[in-house]
């Protein structure tokens, strides 16, 4: 960058920084953030294709959930960046939803550029953008189906609707029933609302059978074995005692040094030491406790004298875990075994150490309270258990979603179609330049109805204009159904998605649309300094020579 004084040019940044301004700088980020966009497209809706990862390390992953391959992807370019930022955002705040949002993006971008070459000046854009952005809220609030927090059917048939775009659907029913009912038994009602924490629910993936051996525990599972040979590997009834400390000698703090002079010496001070561990073990024997899950470590002389009174102990239990088991059981954590106490113990009907292939874990199963559960995901090879988590996540946070909002809409991109035409309605009340970008908006709604056509085989010219047919009739729930390949009622056959999911996927895409419609200068450092290459044209890891 440099400018000129008396005709001397005057070096304002460093050499070798290169600089992009105006049209160049905005066609450029427009192009980035759609090459991303369709890079996850053709993975939408039921008929959406996967897409198979390879990192540097050559680790495979094969999913066609947004949010995990544009996370895979390694981009560079700060514009594409942005598209995987609304991805995560989408993750992060409703669990769903991710390639929906990248699209829309995408589409919304496509739209702009058409305006630009036509001389509308990007704050027109940005104005028009954000103020539908707003009324979007409002309409699909006017076209959103309440749903009773008893109504499991029906909430089930949302969790279907998201488990049908994935590789899992062969199994959408048995999965749909195991996380509505996980959700169901961690809901809480906080201050007159019902709130789902879905780090309540635990995931422990072990490959081997099928993906409907797959299995709910109303409990917890621990990914650790029974340490000692001689303990039980089966409680019933069991009494809980949950311990984040250690059960064994405390060492000091400092350097310690201890003169033992005679071997009468050594073996009073081993009986006192054993003598110290025995008390703490009778003081678990004391509490009732037959179950003694242990955050830390377990001393060699504990473990045999636990075993002796038929306790089952389990030590080096992650932190999370030690938390979910309190929800569980019921117990209250004591950082110390002088703590333990009668009431800090929690139940459970059958705790269990079960071989699982090669491992052991220990199932804490029938917890009469339970406030966390677990999932066991079972599958033939590692990549489908991968991606049976991920389709758990998604399937969870619907569940959740609904139960807290209470609303859904029509899925099949019939929610995207009827904001089209009432916003395209609305745009026409609209006067001057900023009617071009409303209508620029409404228009790219429909990118989501047209690529679930596209992705199915279908024409998406015909089923567009059947589908803009049925909604101006009054028929606002129809959209596609892919798997007839047939314009429906979506509420009808219970094709229903969250209103959460579908409100921030358009603000999602929405912002990060007007973020990069408001860049007109890319200043970038010269290769070297910042990472950027030379010329200062940040590079895109998509195909080849795309920038």
């Amino acid at each position: 960058m440099t400018s000129q004084l008396g005709g001397v040019p005057v070096l304002i940044l460093k050499e070798g920084t290169g600089r992009t301004r105006g049209k160049d700088a905005v066609g450029a980020n427009i192009m980035a953030a759609r090459v991303v966009a369709e890079a996850v497209r053709t993975a939408l809706g039921p008929r959406g294709l996967d897409k198979m990862m390879v990192d540097s390390l050559g680790d495979v992953s094969i999913t066609n959930d947004g949010a995990t391959i544009l996370d895979k992807m390694d981009v560079q370019h700060p514009a594409a960046k942005m598209m995987v930022q609304v991805a995560k955002t989408q993750d992060q705040e409703v669990g769903d939803g991710t390639t929906t949002a990248v699209v829309l993006a995408g589409e919304l971008l496509r739209k702009a550029e058409e305006l630009l070459d036509k001389q509308i000046h990007p704050s027109i854009l940005v104005s028009g953008y954000k103020r539908l952005e707003k009324k979007c809220d409002e309409l699909l609030e006017q076209v959103s189906i309440k749903i009773d927090s008893e109504d499991v059917e029906t909430m089930k048939k949302a969790v279907m609707t998201s488990l049908n775009s994935k590789s899992v659907s062969g199994v959408k029913e048995y999965f749909g029933e195991l996380s509505v009912k996980a959700i169901k038994t961690i809901v809480e009602e906080k201050d007159g609302r019902l709130e789902a924490d879905i780090d309540k629910v635990s995931i422990i993936k072990k490959q081997g059978k099928g993906l409907d051996e797959t299995e709910l525990v109303d409990g917890i599972i621990l990914d650790k074995e029974v340490v000692h040979p001689g303990m039980p590997k089966l409680v019933k009834n069991a009494k809980v005692a949950l311990i984040s400390g250690n059960v064994e000698i405390e060492k000091t703090e400092f350097d310690a040094e201890i003169r033992i002079s005679s071997p009468d010496q050594m073996k009073a001070f081993m009986d006192e030491e054993r003598h110290l561990i025995q008390e703490m073990v009778d003081k678990i024997i004391n509490t009732g406790a037959t179950v003694v899950i242990v955050q830390k470590g377990i001393d060699d002389i504990a473990q045999h004298a636990m075993a002796k009174a038929g306790i089952l102990a389990v030590r080096r239990v992650k932190k999370s875990d030690i938390e979910k088991m309190e929800k569980a059981t019921g117990a209250t954590i004591v950082s110390s075994i002088n703590d333990l106490g009668p009431e800090n113990i929690g139940t459970a009907n059958h705790v269990e150490e079960v071989k699982i292939g090669e491992d052991k874990l220990v199932f804490v199963r029938e917890c009469p309270h339970a406030k966390a559960v677990s999932i066991l995901i079972r599958g033939g090879a590692q990549h489908i258990i991968d991606e049976a988590e991920r389709s758990i996540h998604d399937a969870l946070s619907v569940a959740r979603d609904i139960l807290e909002d209470g609303y859904a809409v029509a899925g099949g991109g019939a929610s995207f179609i009827e904001l089209s035409q009432k916003l395209m309605s609305y745009a026409e009340g609209i006067k001057g330049k900023e009617q071009l970008a409303m209508m620029a908006f409404a228009e790219a709604l429909e990118v989501i109805p047209k690529t679930l056509a596209e992705n199915a085989g279908l024409d998406p010219i015909d089923i567009l204009a059947e589908l803009r047919a049925k909604h101006e009739e009054g028929g606002k729930t129809y959209g596609i159904d892919v798997l007839s390949a047939k314009v429906r009622d979506m509420a009808e056959i219970g094709v229903l998605e969250p209103l959460r999911i579908v409100k921030q996927a358009v603000k999602s895409a929405t912002e990060a649309a007007v973020m990069i419609l408001r860049i007109d200068d890319i200043i970038a450092a010269k290769h070297g300094e910042a990472g950027a290459p030379p010329g200062g044209r940040p590079p895109i890891h998509g195909p080849p020579g795309i920038y």
